[in-house]
Parts: structure tokens; sequence; C-alpha cells
């Protein structure tokens, strides 16, 4: 992935530091991908849900992506591990397109590693964002 500046919320980025407290306790077969997320976190640029732009995918953003080698588009929202349903397009965090996409803006490709190759992934609309919809928890 490209190390690009991405946007995260100061409150989805203390949300976030909690579950990967817990997920690193009780998750050690993917504690690479979870330190990935930390990693991410580390380098974002935190701002107040009130100031996030709205084309920034954030915690329960509704976003569509576009395989840029297959040219299929995809639809889902980045939801935390309890709220994650496949059939219902709720994808958690802790998975690896989750925190791909999180904090990257539309426009933005990411480089997204999968066994034996590299997905070119671009972020073609943020479908629903809770903080330009204002529903969101201080």
């Amino acid at each position: 992935m490209r190390d690009r500046e991405i946007v995260v919320t100061e409150f989805d980025q203390r949300r976030l530091r909690n579950l990967l407290e817990g997920a690193r306790r009780w998750n050690a077969r993917d504690r690479t991908h979870v330190d990935h997320l930390g990693s991410e976190l580390d380098r974002a640029q935190v701002v107040l849900p009130v100031d996030v732009p709205p084309d920034v995918v954030t915690m329960n953003s509704e976003v569509a992506i576009r395989d840029l080698d297959s040219n299929e588009e995809i639809t889902f929202a980045v939801v935390f591990p309890s709220a994650a349903n496949v059939n219902r397009q709720k994808i958690s965090i802790l998975a690896p397109i989750g925190t791909a996409v999180l904090g990257y803006r539309v426009g933005d490709t990411i480089e997204w590693n999968v066994p034996g190759r590299t997905r070119r992934l671009r972020i073609e609309r943020v479908l629903f964002q809770p903080e330009a919809a204002r529903q969101f928890d201080l």
C-alpha cells in the first residue's frame, strides 16, 4: 500500500485503539494484520469528527471501490467486528480490506497484497459517511 497520509477521526482512533488492545490479547493468529492497523493509526492525521472531509472513508462508512485489474466494483461498509456480516456487505475493520481503505479518499488508489499477487483498488465513492451525515457520538 502507498504511504500516503490517511485521515482518521479522534473518535474512531480512540475506539480502534481500544479494539486493538483486546485483539492483541485474543487473536494471535492475525497478529500481523492487527499490528498493521496499529501502524496505520500511528501515521494517520487525526481530526475531530466535524472536521473530516466528506470523501474520506471512516468507520461505518459505506464505500464503493473498483478493482482496477478486473474492473469489478464492490460496495461495502467498514464496521467493527461485532457488526460484521459479509452477506450484508459489512466488512470488519480487522479484515485486510477494511484496514486497507480506512482513512483514504475518493480517487485514491490502494495496492493491497493478497496471496500470489497485488490487487489495485480505487475508491470510487463514499456512499455514506456518519460524520458527513452528522451521525456520530463524541
